[in-house]
């Protein structure tokens, strides 16, 4: 599984992101601009001592990121936001998957929304106008792809 963060902007959650990355085996991927340096002492607190077995993926904007996907050639681009029309428990994972997530403040850029048509959301009350907080909403999803897939390489 790849997780995919499009211009994170909050240290914590991306130590968090990064901590559920190592513990189900998922690749982390960046997509700058980011909203803190990866030196960062609250990202690397929030990781602890998970932080050196994490697979990380720096990329400079979205274009190199598709490039970099485009030469994998290889599983599904699966976009998250409250904009969704689809819920996330209806998508049948593999293994292969790109799981792509916005900012904490702003979530998947409209262009992006725009240019791509499958895009997922978790079930919230609509009458709250917040949402689940980042970290928290890639550990959803994440684990319900792991489950699906027989939560492998876990125990």
């Amino acid at each position: 599984m790849r997780i995919v963060l499009v211009e994170p902007e909050i240290p914590q959650n991306a130590g968090n992101v990064s901590r559920t990355c190592v513990l189900t085996g998922s690749e982390l991927h960046l997509v700058e601009p980011l909203g803190f340096s990866l030196e960062e002492k609250y990202l690397k607190r929030a990781g602890l001592d998970y932080w050196k077995h994490l697979d990380l993926n720096v990329h400079q904007n979205w274009e190199e990121f598709l490039n970099y996907y485009r030469y994998f050639q290889q599983g599904r681009l699966l976009f998250f936001s409250t904009k969704g029309s689809g819920y996330y428990s209806e998508i049948t994972f593999h293994k292969e998957d790109w799981l792509i997530f916005g900012s904490e403040t702003s979530g998947l850029p409209g262009w992006l929304i725009e240019s791509y048509s499958e895009i997922y959301r978790i079930p919230m009350r609509r009458d709250i106008k917040r949402s689940l907080n980042l970290s928290n909403t890639v550990a959803v999803v994440v684990y319900e792809a792991m489950r699906q897939l027989g939560y492998p390489g876990m125990d």
